[in-house]
């Protein structure tokens, strides 16, 4: 039986390089966090740059789509304006249509006024007519005295007058009809023009007028 060596003590084995086993363990465990790190820390970032990309994507996508949308409303606008354009363009053409249709009746309504033939119950009948042509926007025009439009005017009668000074509509031989700023009809009307070789009126006068040399001239004699 040996006997133990007082003051002595067993030393645990220590390896070739002199790092206790201790200490090699924790810098194996550090740098294998920092290798695991690493590619964490990698990986992150390019799901960072994915996400971006991602998102890049879905602004531009976000931007074509608005883009679509506020197209798609400038052309229902316009579709818009275009069916209600249309729509104003047939009635107008159609409440004229059958207004023309009328007129034939509404000019023997008024020569039946001008002979005092509009009497009784065809007077209310013609009123009435003539109330609903109104409505509906038929308007007359063509009035004597005024002067002659080509535009407006239809000339069927022609002759030469000292009294006027310009073309002037002397008769109203059939009234004009329109409806707002359309004409359906244009008035049918007598005209007159200045004589020929006549002088207007301003010079006439200036002519029979007696002059100041005239008036301030002593009598001679």
């Amino acid at each position: 039986m040996s006997e133990e060596t007082p003051g002595f003590e067993e030393k645990p084995e220590v390896p070739a390089d002199g790092t206790p086993d201790d200490a090699a363990e924790p810098n194996a465990a550090a740098s294998s966090k920092e290798e695991a790190a690493a590619p964490a820390g990698d990986s992150a970032a390019a799901q960072d740059v994915a996400l971006l990309a991602q998102l890049d994507q879905a602004r531009t996508a976000l931007g074509e789509r608005t883009a679509d949308l506020q197209r798609l409303q400038a052309e229902y606008q316009n579709y818009r304006r275009r069916v209600e354009r249309d729509r104003i363009a047939v009635k107008e053409i159609a409440v004229a249509s059958l207004l023309t249709e009328l007129l034939p009746t509404l000019d023997d309504i008024g020569r039946a006024r001008d002979h005092g033939e509009l009497v009784g119950g065809f007077k209310s009948v013609a009123e009435s007519l003539e109330t609903a042509a109104a409505k509906m926007g038929l308007q007359q025009f063509g009035k004597e005295g005024e002067p002659f439009d080509p535009t407006i005017h239809e000339a069927l009668m022609h002759s030469y007058a000292p009294d006027v000074t310009e073309t002037t509509c002397v008769a109203i031989l059939q009234p004009g009809y329109r409806i707002g700023e359309r004409t359906i009809r244009p008035a049918r009307v007598a005209v007159a023009e200045p004589q020929p070789g006549a002088a207007p009126k301003s010079e006439s006068a200036e002519a029979d007028a007696p002059s100041d040399k005239d008036t301030d001239a002593p009598d001679k004699g």
